[in-house]
Order: structure tokens, then C-alpha cells, then sequence
């Protein structure tokens, strides 16, 4: 049984994870592989809206994709894109990333070979690492303006979607301990976490959602 402290917590991870940037039209979009298809009709949305002409998707597989996306996420996304009518010249796909900084690093090089000239970025992600991402890609791509994006769901809804509390919550804790510990080993930049949002995930960690913390960085903020 989830405590209401518990809940109340969460959600103050989940808000702090959002940037709540309103999207608008990019250069172009990058899609970040997951286990989640959400990311993908996400993509698919914005370009329904006219926000890029164009979508990369990248990633390969990880231990949580590998049953379910078995060609790779980024392989995946595009399938998924093409099922809901994107055409087949809209989409670029990056196979081989497996980490947030490939992502970008991967996806940058594909774009610079196909002649794409890019300024700006729709950076389509899972809505808990939308700050994650963000500070990543600020860090692999300087002089480019990224500009977040996600399903639009509420904490509830995601839940609900997921159908397991727990990892939800142990996925927000273990996204605010990367943006806390990363900066420092070059992979992204800092972005301060408001005394509120630090206390939550101290007590979050004490409540024992702690399986998706880095090894061996543990007691980073406790």
C-alpha cells in the first residue's frame, strides 16, 4: 500500500522532471528509444501539428526492450510512426544508442550526414526524464535550443498506464539521482533541485524505492 507522504512525494519528483515547455515548431524532432510507444505517438502528433518536418528516432535495445522491441526501439518508433501515417521520408532512424548521451551524440551525426542543417530540437522523451534528457542533450550539443516534449498525461495517468506503482516511483528516484550525480562526471549539466524536491526523494529513499538508483552511488543526496 502506497503512503499518502509516499504519493505526495512522487509527485513533486514527477513535476520537477517536467520542463512544461509549450511546444513549437523545431528544425527537427528526436525521439528517445524506450520501452514506451507513447514517445513515438508523441512524435507522430507533433508532426500532425506541423512542429518539424522531420523525426529521428534512435536507440537499440536495452534488458527492458529486448523481449518486447526485439528490431530496437528506434526500429519500433518507426514502425509505429509509419502505422499512423507519417511517410517514410520523414523518418531517420539512429539503431544504435544505449544510453541518453548516444542519443544525442548518435543522432547529431546522422543528421549531419543526411545535410540536415538543425538550430533547434524537439526532444521526445518518456515524461519523467524530459529534464534528464534536457540537460543531457545541452551538455553532448551546445549551441542548439531544445525544446521538451512528452505524452501529455498527469502522474495519475501515467501510473495507470504502467500498472505497477512501485516502479514508477523507484523510476522517479532513480531519474532525480542521475540528474544529481551526473553533472559532476561530465554527462550533463546541473540543473538545482529545489530544496522541496531534494527532501522528497531523501524520504523516497528511506521508503525503500531504490531499484533503479545508480550501484554504488546510493547515498548521492541523502
Amino acid at each position: 500500500m502506497i503512503s499518502t507522504q509516499v504519493w505526495s512525494d512522487a509527485q513533486l519528483l514527477w513535476d520537477y522532471h517536467l520542463m512544461h515547455h509549450d511546444p513549437r515548431p523545431c528544425s527537427v524532432a528526436i525521439g528517445l528509444g524506450s520501452h514506451d510507444l507513447n514517445v513515438a505517438d508523441t512524435a507522430v502528433s507533433l508532426y500532425r501539428r506541423g512542429m518539424m518536418p522531420l523525426i529521428v528516432f534512435t536507440g537499440a535495445t536495452s534488458r527492458t526492450t529486448r523481449d518486447r522491441m526485439p528490431r530496437g526501439e528506434a526500429v519500433h518508433y518507426r514502425e509505429r510512426a509509419l502505422e499512423l501515417g507519417v511517410p517514410d521520408n520523414a523518418v531517420l532512424v539512429e539503431p544504435r544508442a544505449r544510453n541518453t548521451g548516444e542519443n544525442i551524440r548518435l543522432s547529431r551525426a546522422l543528421l549531419e550526414e543526411s545535410g540536415v542543417e538543425v538550430s533547434s530540437v524537439l526532444l521526445i522523451s518518456k515524461p519523467y526524464e524530459e529534464r534528464r534528457a534536457h540537460a543531457t542533450a545541452r551538455k553532448v550539443w551546445p549551441g542548439v535550443e531544445f525544446v521538451s516534449a512528452s505524452s501529455p498525461m498527469t502522474f495519475e495517468e501515467y501510473v495507470a498506464s504502467i500498472r505497477d506503482d512501485r516502479l514508477v516511483i523507484d523510476m522517479l528516484v532513480g531519474a532525480l539521482q542521475r540528474l544529481m550525480i551526473y553533472p559532476a562526471q561530465g554527462f550533463m549539466v546541473a540543473d538545482p533541485v529545489p530544496d522541496e524536491v531534494g527532501a522528497a526523494y531523501r524520504r523516497l529513499c528511506r521508503a525503500g524505492f531504490t531499484s533503479r538508483l545508480v550501484a554504488g552511488e546510493a547515498d548521492a543526496g541523502h
